[in-house]
């Protein structure tokens, strides 16, 4: 009997709002990365049939140009909508400490805000109803060639 292969599935949709002003920074060999936490609201109803709220807090980061198009474009309670990857990271904290951590890689970010005055190529696109949204296909470059074909076969 053939060897059944599970499929490897890493895809995540979020949207919600800031909930402070974006970090943004620069690698030692100059790759902007840019990371900021959104909230997530979800209302359901209680055992005594009465609506509840929960709010769930996820972490983002974006590297490359999507980072660099975050640098001028988020800001403490914008909303945005996130299409990512999962990915974990473990790192040790200052009393040596191990700690991991679960953020959602974003490869597409959709800035569903208007922009004040200051930029405005931003604000002309955003009258137009038309959505602003970036794509950072910068990880491609280490895909394998099956891996490419995969991808691109939609």
């Amino acid at each position: 009997m053939a060897e059944l292969k599970m499929p490897e599935i890493n895809s995540v949709v979020i949207a919600g709002n800031l909930t402070k002003d974006p970090t943004i920074r620069e690698t030692s060999n100059r790759t902007p990365v840019v990371n900021f936490h959104v909230a997530v609201n979800r209302r359901f109803k209680d055992s005594r049939d009465q609506w509840q709220e929960d709010v769930c807090y996820v972490g983002v980061v974006a590297w490359n140009k999507l980072a660099e198009s975050c640098k001028n474009r988020l800001k403490k309670g914008n909303a945005v909508l996130i299409d990512g990857e999962l990915q974990s990271r473990t790192f040790k904290t200052d009393d040596n400490k191990s700690r991991t951590i679960v953020e959602i890689k974003a490869k597409k970010i959709q800035f569903l805000n208007k922009l004040s005055h200051n930029n405005s190529e931003y604000e002309k696109k955003s009258e137009l109803g038309k959505s602003e949204d970036f794509d950072d296909n910068s990880f491609d470059k280490f895909l394998t060639n099956e891996e490419s074909n995969l991808i691109n076969e939609d």
